[in-house]
């Protein structure tokens, strides 16, 4: 199989915890063809499919030094077996962009993972309002009225922008509400960006959870995230630590029910984020955690997704 990935430069990859460089360590294992190139490389002319200009690399066995390159031309996407989008956010105009070109290669005859649209269609955020059963009380408002109203009756809170990424712009506010007007006049820019605003879940003591599902299939351990000191932010980008650990009853019963309408979708991979047993994000762009569980808790992440993806490539016609 001959896999393009779409991701940040190879260079910047931090390989001995970058779930990107696990994926293609995996496949390069197994024989595949491994390609790669970033969003700015993307190009479309009409009357031609989409190009990239991409590298061919094999991998030397070592996390320093862990790539070899080989020059090749231009090549069309859908002359790979498989594209696999793994840019990191933030999900933004230039992320937005490219997606309608990958899309553009699917219509091409490119398959990609996870789908282009699709990845537009989930919000990280704001995909869990198609789950209500499943999520703490939330609110979605531009008003600061309707915040301080929220607050009011939760008394403890969490307000965050929709846009943030890895525990970015995130404040807790008791039910003294100090600094709250400030908070909400920096979040929501005088009522012109919307935001999130949940009750705050006291278990996030025991972690933030990143629960993996694959291929509709959920891996049986969790990564939970717990934070350190005072800090109210499990994410690793916030300095939370990373335990894994088997996923509890209520973890696999909400991701044995959301996993297969997700697959349906066309989402190959998807991170939920799990606060005891509620639901806060569905994380599709570039979910990660894959090293930590396999090196904690001994399952092979890496190979459970390259089995979905070259399931996912055999059932689209092509060979794996």
């Amino acid at each position: 199989m001959n896999i393009l990935f779409v991701a940040d430069p190879l260079e910047a990859f931090k390989t001995y915890k970058d779930t990107t460089f696990s994926m293609m360590r995996e496949a390069f294992r197994r024989g595949h063809e491994i390609a790669a190139c970033e969003p700015r490389d993307l190009v479309w002319r009409s009357g031609d499919v989409v190009r990239a200009d991409v590298r061919s690399i094999s991998l030397t066995g070592t996390l320093d030094d862990w790539f070899r390159e080989t020059p090749r031309p231009a090549a069309a996407l859908r002359d790979f077996d498989a594209i696999v989008m793994r840019k990191d956010p933030p999900f933004d105009s230039e992320y937005f962009y490219a997606t309608h070109l990958l899309e553009q290669a699917e219509r091409d005859g490119a398959c990609v993972f996870n789908k282009p649209r699709t990845l537009r269609d989930h919000p990280e955020k704001l995909a869990i309002m198609e789950f209500p059963q499943h999520v703490s009380p939330t609110l979605v408002t531009r008003s600061a009225d309707e915040v301080r109203r929220f607050h009011a009756e939760h008394q403890d809170i969490i307000l965050k922008p929709l846009d943030g990424m890895g525990g970015m712009g995130i404040f807790r506010v008791k039910a003294d509400a100090l600094n709250l007007g400030s908070i909400i006049e920096t979040l929501n820019k005088d009522g012109a960006e919307t935001i999130m605003v949940q009750r705050f879940v006291p278990e996030i003591t025991q972690g933030d959870k990143r629960i993996l599902i694959i291929g509709g299939e959920p891996v049986p351990f969790c990564l939970a995230r717990i934070p350190q000191g005072t800090e109210v932010r499990g994410n690793l980008a916030a300095g939370g630590l990373g335990v894994a650990q088997p996923l509890s009853a209520s973890d696999l019963e909400m991701a044995r029910a959301m996993g297969p309408v997700l697959s349906q979708r066309g989402l190959l991979l998807v991170g939920m984020d799990v606060i005891g047993d509620r639901l806060t994000e569905i994380n599709v762009t570039s979910p990660t955690c894959f090293q930590e569980i396999q090196q904690q808790a001994g399952f092979d992440v890496p190979a459970m997704f390259t089995n979905a993806l070259e399931a996912a490539v055999q059932q689209s016609g092509r060979s794996a």
